[in-house]
């Protein structure tokens, strides 16, 4: 490999992109990329139930549509495999901007397609094809940023650096679930006022998706403008690419795969918990105000049927969430000067165990009022921070270059099928089995945050490892 792919001038492990171009291509990617997900995710809730599961049974319908949402969590290792590949063989950038292009091409065709009303049972089939689209893209997307920012931060502030692409899953939440809501209002029936609207489920429900097309089109632009890191330009220049980067990962650092994918796995439980599940379970109404409502419409009603859930409006809860979610902002950027200061591993571990406690509060401020729901909502997400915002470099950390990308990815998303893809159904399934408690959802949280110690147990510290070696 020729010597002059790098600039003879510049110094051995000098940064190659200027510090704020790192933060923004990390960080506006992984918001875009987010945006898309949550934007399905709050459609799998509101619309999808209605216009592509019509199942005659609310609570079927919803587990149909939930099936979906986690279905792009088992296509995500293929992306991570895909993207990885050719992150480890090509770089970083030209794999950014094809995952990024992948995943907004995918959103926005779901703002096109016909319902179950149109064209049956090909509409749920269409949309799980472009659901398992946007995980694919997003398998290859978050290795990618977290890379992008980690090799290229000062020494010393990797951690930090790396809670920038973090950033863009609750800025990507905020954005979303906001859009929505100013829909939503704006299209409100002022005789139903907690129904959606005809115009929101005709039209309405579709303006997200086809706006992602906008902020992918500012996104390419600023990843464009990236150059490669150092660390990959040296792999390149030594001829130490490796041909088969999933089969080296396999081979030499399987207990780095192992480990990170179980590490992550308390994060993804909690995320999805703290998302789809309290939304669902948030704006179910109660027992009573769902026999009031059938008999209203003239619909027969069965009570040992129905699973009750809090009874907020869509309005309401939606704007608790996105309370809650801005301390997942700001403990997510707090977390990496603490992972910076006191190592990846120590931070890891702390906030692990405070999530396995965390697990028994759902009863009791669950339950508690509007108050404590608020205080559920917002000590939930700031956990949410400090354990999401270290593993933009704690991943990365634990594999070489020549394998990095395909590691990191393969770890992040093969943890996301055993966390995220079953967390919405098996909540779902719990909430049920326990008659509309979430008990048994909080006991789910802390055994999976129990895994998560072990593995954090029997993984060493990797804040001084040389991103470059």
């Amino acid at each position: 490999m020729s010597a002059t792919s790098v600039t003879p001038a510049r110094p051995s492990g000098a940064p190659r992109n200027k510090p704020s171009r790192v933060i923004l291509a990390s960080l506006i990617g992984t918001t875009i990329e987010f945006y898309d997900f949550y934007v399905y995710a709050t459609a799998a809730v509101l619309v999808f139930p209605v216009l592509f599961f019509p199942t005659g049974n609310d609570t079927t319908a919803l587990i149909a549509s939930f099936a979906t949402f986690g279905a792009a969590m088992l296509a995500r290792p293929v992306g991570a495999v895909f993207f990885g590949h050719l992150g480890d063989r090509l770089g970083r950038k030209t794999t950014l901007v094809a995952s990024l292009l992948t995943m907004g091409i995918a959103t926005f065709l779901i703002g096109l397609l016909p319902t179950h009303e149109n064209i049956g049972v090909w509409a749920a089939v269409l949309l799980l094809v472009l659901r398992l689209a946007q995980g694919f893209a997003i398998g290859g997307e978050w290795s990618g940023a977290a890379l992008v920012a980690t090799e290229n931060a000062p020494q010393g502030k990797r951690a930090w650096y790396g809670t920038f692409p973090q950033l863009g899953a609750p800025l990507g939440f905020i954005i979303a679930n906001m859009l929505f809501f100013v829909i939503n209002n704006a299209l409100a029936d002022p005789e139903h006022p907690g129904v959606a609207s005809e115009a929101f489920l005709d039209w309405g429900w579709r303006v997200p998706f086809l706006f992602s097309a906008l902020m992918v089109i500012v996104g390419l632009w600023v990843r464009l403008k990236l150059v490669e890191s150092s660390a990959f330009e040296s792999v390149k220049q030594s001829g130490k690419v490796t041909r088969m980067p999933l089969a080296e990962a396999f081979k030499h650092h399987w207990r780095g795969l192992i480990l990170g994918t179980f590490a992550m796995l308390a994060t993804y439980v909690l995320f999805y918990l703290m998302t789809s599940y309290t939304l669902t379970f948030g704006t179910r109404p109660g027992l009573e105000a769902a026999q009031r409502a059938a008999e209203a419409a003239g619909a027969s009603f069965d009570a040992s049927a129905y699973v009750p859930g809090l009874g907020y409006s869509y309005n309401q809860f939606i704007l608790m969430l996105v309370f809650g979610v801005v301390f997942f902002g700001i403990f997510t950027l707090v977390s990496g000067p603490l992972a910076d200061r006191f190592g990846r591993r120590r931070t890891l571990i702390s906030v692990t165990a405070a999530i396995a406690l965390f697990g028994f509060t759902f009863v009791p401020l669950l339950g508690g009022g509007t108050a404590a729901v608020m205080f559920f909502l917002a000590l939930g997400f700031t956990l949410m921070g400090l354990t999401f915002g270290p593993m933009g470099a704690f991943l990365p950390e634990m594999f070489p270059t020549n394998v990095r990308y395909t590691g990191s990815a393969v770890a992040y998303n093969v943890s996301s099928i055993l966390g995220a893809a079953l967390a919405p159904i098996i909540a779902v399934w719990l909430w049920g089995l326990a008659e509309g408690s979430p008990v048994f959802v909080g006991f789910y949280l802390t055994g999976a945050a129990v895994l998560t110690l072990v593995s954090l147990i029997l993984t060493p510290e990797t804040k001084d490892v040389d991103m470059e070696a």
